[in-house]
Parts: C-alpha cells; structure tokens; sequence
C-alpha cells in the first residue's frame, strides 16, 4: 500500500441553484482529479450527489431518510472514468441538503476504512447552501451538526467546505442562508473542517486543491565522469511535464549514468522536467 495515500469524497450539490455554476465546478474537479492521476496515483475518490431527483445511497436502504442524495462512484483508486463522470455532471431538480450528504460521505469512508490509518480520509462539500435544511427527528439542527462532527473527529476524518455565492444567491432567503452558515461555523469549531466562500466561478480553483506531495527521490547514487571523477546526485520527480513525459520506474535503464544523463538532458531540454540534486562535498576523485 503506498505511503500517505488519501481517500477522498467528493460532495457535490448538484440543485437547481447550483445550475450556472456546475460547469465550471466540472472542469475544475476534472482538473484536480487529473493531477491526482499524476502526482497521486494510489489516492481514492468517491462522488457523491445531492439534490438530485433520484436516490442512490446505502443508508437510504438500510434505515431509510436519505432523499436526493447519490452515490455516482464508490471510493475507488482515481482513473479516467472519473475524470469523465466529472466532465457529465446530472443536473438535480430539487434543493439539497448539505447535513444529509455529508452523513452519507462520511459513511462511505467508514464502510471503506473504519478506524484505521489506511488513508488520510476527507470529504470535499461544494453548495451555495441557500437551500433550507430539514429538521432532524429529535434535537435541533445545530444538535445535529455537533453530532456529525463528534463522529467525523472519532474517526480522523476532514472536511473542507467551497462555499459558492453568486451575486444572485444574495436575493434568496437571507434567513436560510444565514443559518446555514451559522452551522458551517459549527462544523470549523468542532471538527477538523474548513469554510471557504468563493463569489464567481473562476475563484474555484484557488479554493479546490490537492495536497501537496514533496518530491520522491526515484534514483540515488554515482554519476560517473571519468574512472577518477564521480558525483552523488540524487534524482527527483519534480513537475507534472516529466510526470506526463515518462513513467520512470518502467524505463528500461540499468546504469546510473544512463540515468543520469537522462535526467540531464530532460532537464535542460524541457526546463523543469527535472532537477537533480548535487553534492560537491561527497564529490570523490
């Protein structure tokens, strides 16, 4: 299993209100989705809708409630059927519930994962949240908020939240919105979640982004000048256009300067394919 893999549910409102901007929420997903494909290849993704006008999610099935949300991909390691189910996102016909959707996320990384440390779990929400969000059964809404959150921090889990208010959102029920931000607050205060609010479409992708990954040392040892004259480098993976180029643990090179020369060579022809680490202090003549 790889090291820091992270198993990630999308949370998407796909409502009526959300229409004018899915688009831009497909090409900004897709794109994220896509460097996973690159940089984080073992990583999962799972996708959940809500607001949609069909239901399609475990819990619906087992204790009922659960209504208009779901379940597109289970949580799977990311490949390109993804990137294309993100690219045809369904539009909904009814308003969505955020809590509801969130619930049925987080029971997918729980089915999936349990209590362990296979993969950093997160959920990912995107709303505008100006759709009203039904009373629970007992207690009150923020009752209900405070006990999702308690589950999310007893089972390591994180969310962030993309808030998108259009200029139009405003016109809506400022009560309704008003509330819903009151429990996104919640949420920030009693678990390990984080609220952005974007006001246009373009400001998406500043507020979605994938964890950032270090660069791996693929090769490490002697690139040998001359019988008398070797250098220690070390060689990484550094930016996506030699990620895309070549696949370098499948190269069929058995000697470090060939390696080496590689490296070079990707690195002064295309720039910052590469970079390669240099020692002089272990510099042996």
């Amino acid at each position: 299993m790889a090291r820091n893999k992270e198993a990630v549910v999308l949370v998407i409102d796909v409502g009526p209100s959300m229409h004018s901007v899915l688009p831009e929420i497909e090409k900004v997903c897709s794109l994220l989705i896509q460097k996973k494909l690159v940089f984080s290849r073992y990583d999962e993704v799972g996708f959940v809708l809500f607001g949609t006008a069909d239901t399609k999610n475990e819990l619906k099935e087992e204790i009922g409630g659960y209504e208009h949300v779901t379940v597109l991909r289970n949580i799977k390691v990311v490949d390109e059927d993804l990137v294309d189910a993100l690219q045809k996102l369904p539009r909904g016909s009814v308003p969505g519930d955020f809590l509801d959707a969130i619930v049925v996320g987080m029971d997918m990384l729980i089915k999936k994962f349990g209590q362990t440390n296979k993969a950093k779990k997160r959920l990912c929400l995107i709303t505008n949240a100006v759709s009203l969000i039904k009373d629970p059964f007992e207690g009150t809404k923020e009752d209900q908020v405070n006990t999702i959150a308690t589950q999310m921090t007893a089972q390591g889990m994180k969310m962030d939240c993309v808030i998108v208010r259009m200029k139009q959102d405003w016109e809506t029920n400022r009560r309704i919105m008003e509330e819903n931000d009151f429990l996104m607050s919640v949420f920030s205060n009693k678990s390990s979640s984080k609220v952005v609010y974007v006001e246009s479409p373009t400001s998406l992708l500043g507020a979605l982004r994938t964890r950032n990954i270090s660069p791996v040392t693929i090769y490490r040892g002697d690139f040998e000048i001359s019988a008398q004259l070797k250098i220690k480098v070390r060689i990484k993976k550094f930016m996506l256009i030699y990620s895309i180029l070549f696949n370098f643990d499948s190269l069929p090179f058995s000697s470090v300067n060939e390696i080496a020369f590689l490296s070079l060579f990707l690195f002064f022809f295309f720039g910052f394919a590469l970079y390669i680490e240099l020692c002089p202090s272990e510099v042996s003549i």
